[in-house]
C-alpha cells in the first residue's frame, strides 16, 4: 500500500514553454512551471497553462497539444509513461513546448479535451478488466455516481476514492507473490478467467501489460547519450496479458519480460548480474477486445517481424527496464510489481530500452 501510494503522490516537474510561431508580443512569455501527476495526462493541465500565456496567443480556436524535442506527445499515454519512455536520463524539470494552434491530426488522433481523455481511460479500464477476467460487464454496469467518482478519483490524485470505487470492479489480483509462476496466454486461447474467492475477487488472473520497446543502435554508455526520438516509428509496444498461476515457483519480473520479449533473454543471460553472481539464477489503447492476442508496432506493423528483423542473428542489450519512475531490479517478484505499480487504467505500463546493431528495417 506504501509503495502504490507513492506512486500516485508521484510528479514530474515540467518547464513549459509557448511555441515561438504562436508568440504575439515583445518579449515572449516565461516559461510555466508545473508539477504534473504521474498518473494523469497531459491535456488535463490546461486550465493551469492556458492562463499563463492567454495574453500572447494569435486569434483561433485553442486545441492544446505538446511537444518533446519535436515529436507531438500522444495524449493518451500517461505522463509519467511519456516521461519514461522518451527521457531516457531523467530531465528535470522536464522541457515540454505547448502549441494551442496546428494541431497534428495526422499524427495525433482528436483530443476534445477532459470528455476525450475521460473516456479513453474508461475505455481502458474496459479492456483490462476484459483481460483480467474475461469480459468488462462490471466496468459496463458501474453506476453513473461511481463512474463520476472513479474519474475524479484520477483527476484530483485521490488514491483512497480510487480504491474505494474500483474495489466495486474486482478486478484484484489475489496470490502469494513469492509463489506465483506464469504462463503467456495463448494467442489462441479465449478461456477467460473465472475463478474468485469468496469476496468475488480473482484468484489467478490476468495482468494487462502495455511494454514500450524503444530501439538504439548506438553504443551507449550513459543513457544521457542516447538519441532523441524524432519519430513513434522509433518506438513499438507490446499490449498482451500475462496469465499467473501459482505453481510454487518465484515468478519474477524478468520472467515476465521474458515471456513477452524472448529474443533478449537468452537463457545464460542476466541483466542484474553483480561480479559474484552465478549464472542460471533467477531474476527478473482502447477498446474492449481482449488485448491479450494483440502485438503491434506504432504503425499497424507486426513486432514479432520488426523485433526478429532487428537481431536476427544477433542478440540485443536491455539497458534498462523502467516502471513507475524507477529500474527495478529483475528478481522482484512479478505479482508485488503489479499490486504496487499498476497504473489506474488497470494496465503495467513498462519500458524497455533495447541496445541493437544498426537497424536496416
Amino acid at each position: 500500500m506504501e509503495a502504490q501510494k507513492l506512486v500516485w503522490e508521484g510528479a514530474i516537474p515540467l518547464q513549459i514553454h509557448l511555441h515561438e510561431s504562436e508568440v504575439t508580443t515583445v518579449p515572449a512569455p516565461p516559461p510555466a512551471l508545473i508539477l504534473a501527476p504521474r498518473i494523469g495526462y497531459l491535456p488535463l493541465l490546461a486550465s493551469l497553462i492556458k492562463p499563463h500565456f492567454s495574453g500572447t496567443l494569435p486569434p483561433g480556436a485553442d486545441t492544446i497539444w505538446f511537444e518533446y524535442n519535436g515529436l507531438p506527445l500522444k495524449w493518451y499515454i500517461p505522463t509519467g509513461v511519456l516521461f519514461d519512455l522518451l527521457s531516457a536520463e531523467p530531465e528535470r524539470p522536464w522541457n515540454l513546448t505547448v502549441h494551442f494552434r496546428g494541431y497534428p491530426g495526422s499524427i495525433l488522433i482528436p483530443c476534445e479535451g477532459e470528455e476525450s481523455i475521460k473516456w479513453s481511460f474508461i475505455n481502458s479500464l474496459k479492456e483490462a478488466a476484459h483481460i483480467i477476467t474475461g469480459n468488462c460487464k462490471n466496468v459496463m454496469n458501474m453506476s453513473q455516481p461511481d463512474q463520476v467518482e472513479l474519474w475524479r478519483s484520477v483527476l484530483n490524485v485521490n488514491l483512497e476514492a480510487y480504491l474505494r470505487v474500483s474495489s466495486k470492479l474486482k478486478l484484484g489480483i489475489i496470490g502469494n507473490q513469492y509463489t506465483a509462476t506464469s504462463n503467456l496466454q495463448s494467442s489462441k486461447s479465449g478461456q477467460s478467467l473465472g475463478e474468485t474467492d469468496a469476496t468475488g475477487n480473482v484468484k489467478i488472473g490476468r495482468v494487462p501489460v502495455r511494454l514500450y520497446v524503444r530501439f538504439v543502435s548506438e553504443d551507449i554508455d550513459d543513457l544521457e547519450d542516447a538519441p532523441h526520438v524524432d519519430s513513434w516509428e522509433k518506438i513499438s509496444y507490446i499490449n498482451r496479458a500475462i496469465e499467473i498461476q501459482g505453481e510454487g515457483k518465484c515468478f519474477t519480473l524478468r520472467d515476465a519480460l521474458k515471456s513477452l520479449l524472448p529474443e533478449y533473454f537468452p537463457e545464460n543471460f542476466l541483466i542484474d548480474e553483480e561480479p559474484s553472481s552465478v549464472k542460471g539464477e533467477d531474476e527478473q489503447r482502447g477498446s474492449t477486445e481482449d488485448a491479450s492476442d494483440t502485438r503491434t508496432k506504432e504503425g499497424g506493423e507486426d513486432l514479432c517481424e520488426y523485433v526478429s528483423a532487428c537481431c536476427q542473428s544477433v542478440e540485443g542489450e536491455l539497458k534498462f527496464v523502467r516502471i513507475q519512475g524507477i529500474e527495478p531490479k529483475l528478481e522482484t517478484p512479478f505479482t508485488w510489481v503489479v499490486t504496487n505499480l499498476i497504473n489506474p487504467d488497470h494496465f503495467l505500463h513498462i519500458i524497455v530500452l533495447v541496445k541493437v546493431p544498426q537497424l536496416t528495417v
